[in-house]
């Protein structure tokens, strides 16, 4: 194909310019690659390469200033307002560095455009005052202040500019500033000289000056790069621009326009996908490459544009296997690497000076993969073990050393305190990478990015460094960490490859003035291509109008361009956007798309891509009982069933596989608030503790109310044993704490007011086990029945089962009518089945007689008292049953047999129930 560099070079040579002697100006250092690629096509014979510039590096030397970083300019400006600011009115670094970048934009851009600086800064201070009634004769501190600093920004800028000058330093608009000074001078001291300027669509005011001085002097030319179709349709924005300099330069006047070209017009393959989500777009670029057939010539005249350039690392793992050739014009952004998360955390950790971590930032520290590694045999999982096993919300610096000896170094580097100073945190981030570069070293080749990544980090930190010693700005850690991330976002990791082979991936700003046969755009969104509103400036809308900055409007127009001008020359167009519109990554499908089907200058394809959904229907899970599972089942049969463990079964099969079978536990997390089932636990052990002693006697009242004063001290020393190093002394453990306490006074006072009515109660039994041997004629090896009951006493004679519940239970949960019922339906009958095993299992040891009582206390429901199972015939039934008689445990063994035979059936799978 035949590119714009390639035509205007051809030019070139039919007048006959030495092109060893011109001057070339594009709008990027990228393009200067490519123009290179090109002369040798051009030229028939050897020439010297002639100077190729950007327009930045044309600037500059035109100003004989040198650029500084946004971050350096930061804290030059600081310098400047700290001398010009009283003391009292002074704000921190910190503070200065959030509303300082807005303003440093607003200088940029006056300078650029070349607005007098005195003027517009007092229209900004009178439109202030107006605007906060300043007129009126008693203002507040607070307007005054706020007028103040309106008024002073002249005098911010004023300072600034010379300041830099005199360290013959510049931002960018300063060095634009400065060349339009300088383009007097440049051209009698270059009278020689030719400068051909190449690809240029929007320009400010001060390249619009530098460039139509170098045109009226003859020692310049400009090649546009703009389809006639866009000039001559006054309302399209991919031509606002040139359409404007056309008209107004005068240089045009009486000199040839080059050039207006028809290549938008030639056939075209436009394919437009709609892809839900990002991840999405990446993949479908990956399909639309594998069908594209290609090899290794039209794949160097290919290129994917990344709208967003977050897409990067998803495109580059969508990419098909057959393509060998890749150049990354884009740079990696350095933020999005792992060690980025790994400082964040870092220094988010070292925010306050407080002695003790929280643990979860701990874990996910120790958890990192960069810190992880450091850890010799598998440390970390064991200290993290230690933290949940413990309890440990919070660790101090002493704790954390104990738990990884003989790894203290490291703990040591990662938790002693910074004192939220910016040399102390630069000091030990500095001592971590070295530490990390030294494990990553000890395999240089499967490490190799790694050590990439640590490279590019040790650079950003060195650079903090610098910047900490050549100014006194940064006083404390977190002032550090503001600098580290403005730093950061800037950095990116560059790819090294052959920038004229194989596939292009670049960004939109990085197409400029190359072209390409194929071209894949992604994330062509509104709020993406264009960008849309957003306005970053101390400047307001109507002012910008007025003195000719650049609005949304503009910056809209300049994406416009650039989305057409990659259409003009190619072939073959994919098109991809976002069909789930969101209002923080773009909203729905640009514009762009839009105007393209509007115009109907081409046949486009249109193609929604939908993701391939599955069945939402779930198939149960069944699992069939091999030999493996019969021996454990063997297993557990022998050692007992217990209540628990068949309910658990009734619930879920699959469950009961689990956890029995494949003996999985669950999740052992630390406890921050004290769980259900430790406030379960503390008030059956202390329960245990008070009644045990008393097995075998009657209660009265004076053992209750002495019980009542053990209540504390044995509550304190159970949830020490469960809650470990838990603080229960604030907050809602606190509150739970005193809960268990309200609880055991609660069902002592009840036991009292039993015993004043007259009631006679006699302990038989506390937390009493029980084993028995179960008689299935089908199954041949032995099986047992086990369960621990928490409680067994008589009431005025009547033997009484119970079992302990901190949770609400009402008397529905323990009554039942239909018998198959009660294996079948957890939810309603769970709490049934659980105390008639409890009584089945007494009654066949012989340590209880028939008939008897079983129920439930419920802790949350002690007014209901004792909780009985019932039986009934129907809902209708008034006669309950309460009393456990001989029929009601057969009928219960029925059941209690069947369900065990069908747990230990091997034809019989463990098949899931949903829940």
């Amino acid at each position: 194909m035949v590119t714009f560099i390639y035509e205007v070079l051809l030019e070139l040579q039919e007048k006959n310019e030495d092109i060893s002697n011109l001057t070339f100006v594009l709008p990027s250092k990228r393009a200067g690659v490519f123009l290179k690629h090109e002369i040798k096509n051009v030229s028939k014979e050897t020439i010297f390469s002639p100077q190729i510039l950007s327009i930045e590096d044309f600037t500059r030397e035109l100003s004989q200033l040198n650029p500084i970083s946004n971050t350096e300019l930061l804290f030059e400006f600081y310098s400047v307002y700290l001398e010009l600011t009283k003391s009292a009115d002074q704000d921190s670094f910190e503070v200065f560095a959030k509303w300082a970048q807005i303003i440093l934009q607003d200088f940029n851009e006056i300078d650029r455009y070349l607005i007098p600086p005195k003027q517009i800064f007092e229209y900004l201070f009178d439109i202030q005052k107006i605007n906060h009634w300043s007129k009126q004769e008693n203002q507040t501190d607070l307007v005054k202040k706020y007028l103040s600093f309106w008024n002073k920004l002249f005098e911010y800028y004023t300072h600034l500019t010379e300041h830099l000058m005199s360290k013959n330093i510049g931002y960018q608009g300063l060095i634009y500033k400065e060349a339009v000074a300088n383009i007097e001078t440049y051209i009698q001291t270059n009278p020689d000289k030719k400068v051909i300027f190449l690809g240029f669509n929007a320009l400010n005011t001060a390249e619009e000056t530098i460039i139509q001085e170098l045109l009226q002097n003859g020692i310049a030319e400009i090649y546009w790069d703009l389809e006639d179709t866009f000039f001559k349709n006054p309302i399209h924005d991919a031509a606002m621009f040139i359409r404007d300099y056309r008209e107004n330069w005068s240089y045009f006047k009486s000199n040839p326009f080059k050039w207006l070209t028809t290549n938008y017009s030639k056939p075209k393959n436009i394919s437009i996908f709609g892809v839900p989500k990002n991840i999405g777009q990446a993949k479908q670029i990956g399909t639309i490459l594998k069908g594209l057939n290609i090899n290794q010539k039209n794949l160097n005249n290919t290129a994917i544009v990344l709208g967003d350039e977050a897409l990067l690392m998803p495109v580059l793992n969508s990419l098909p296997s057959s393509i060998d050739a890749l150049n990354i014009t884009m740079g990696l952004p350095l933020n999005s690497v792992p060690l980025a998360s790994l400082f964040e955390k870092i220094f988010d950790l070292h925010k306050t000076t407080n002695k003790s971590f929280y643990y979860k930032d701990v874990i996910s520290i120790l958890s990192h993969q960069n810190i992880n590694c450091l850890f010799q045999n598998n440390k970390v999982s064991d200290i993290i073990k230690t933290i949940q096993t413990n309890n440990l919300v919070y660790l101090n610096l002493e704790q954390l050393k104990t738990l990884s000896s003989p790894s203290e170094d490291i703990m040591t580097l990662l938790f002693s305190s910074w004192e939220n100073s910016a040399e102390i945190a630069l000091k030990q981030t500095k001592k971590l990478i070295l530490k990390i570069k030294n494990y990553l070293d000890t395999d240089k080749q499967r490490n190799i990015l790694s050590l990439e990544y640590l490279f590019r980090f040790n650079e950003l930190f060195n650079e903090l460094t610098r910047l900490n010693s050549n100014y006194v700005h940064l006083k404390n850690s977190n002032t550090l960490f503001e600098v580290y991330k403005n730093l950061l976002s800037t950095e990116t990791l560059d790819f090294k490859g052959e920038p004229l082979q194989g596939l292009q991936v670049m960004g939109m700003l990085e197409s400029r003035v190359l072209d390409f046969e194929t071209v894949i755009i992604s994330s062509v969104n509104e709020g993406v291509l264009p960008l849309g509103k957003n306005h970053n400036s101390f400047i307001p809308f109507d002012v910008k109008l007025q003195y000719n900055l650049p609005t949304f409007k503009e910056k809209d127009a300049i994406y416009a361009y650039h989305f057409y001008r990659l259409l003009q020359r190619a072939k073959n167009i994919y098109i991809l956007y976002n069909t789930e519109t969101d209002v923080l990554n773009g909203g729905e499908k640009s514009r762009f798309i839009t105007q393209l089907e509007l115009e109907a200058a081409h046949n486009i394809s249109q193609n929604i891509v939908l993701p391939k959904v599955m069945s939402s229907k779930k198939e149960l899970l069944q699992i069939k009982k091999d030999e493996s599972v019969i021996n454990r089942l063997k297993e557990i049969a022998l050692k007992g069933f217990s209540p628990s463990s068949l309910t658990n079964y009734i619930r879920n099969p699959i469950d009961f596989y689990n956890q029995k079978i494949l003996k999985i536990t669950e999740y052992e997390e630390v406890e921050e608030n004290i769980a259900t089932n430790t406030l379960g636990t503390v008030i059956h052990n202390s329960l245990e503790d008070l009644y045990k002693p008393l097995q075998g006697t009657y209660l009265s009242i004076d053992i209750l109310k002495g019980m009542k004063k053990e209540i504390d001290e044995r509550v304190n020393h159970h949830f020490k044993d469960l809650y470990k190093e838990g603080d229960i002394t604030k907050g809602k453990n606190l509150i739970v704490f005193e809960i268990a306490k309200r609880y055991l006074n609660n069902f002592l006072n009840l036991e009292i007011e039993d015993l004043k009515k007259g009631n006679e109660i006699k302990i038989i039994a506390i937390e009493s086990e029980n084993k028995v041997k179960l008689k299935l004629d089908t199954i041949d090896f032995p099986i047992y029945l086990t369960g621990k009951v928490d409680r067994v006493d008589q009431y005025n004679g009547t033997t009484r089962i119970i079992d302990y519940k901190t949770g609400k239970v009402d008397s529905s949960k323990v009554s039942l009518i239909h018998w198959e019922d009660i294996t079948t339906d957890y939810d309603k009958f769970s709490k049934s089945f659980q105390v008639l095993t409890y009584a089945y299992a007494m009654v066949k040891e012989g340590k209880v007689n028939l008939p008897l009582e079983a129920g439930i206390i419920s802790f949350k429901n002690l007014s209901a008292g004792f909780l009985k199972f019932t039986k009934k015939e129907s809902v209708y039934d008034k006669n309950k049953i309460t009393q456990i008689s001989e029929e009601t445990l057969q009928s219960f063994e029925i059941e209690l047999k069947n369900l065990i035979l069908e747990i230990c059936n091997q034809d019989m799978s463990f098949i899931e129930k949903t829940i």
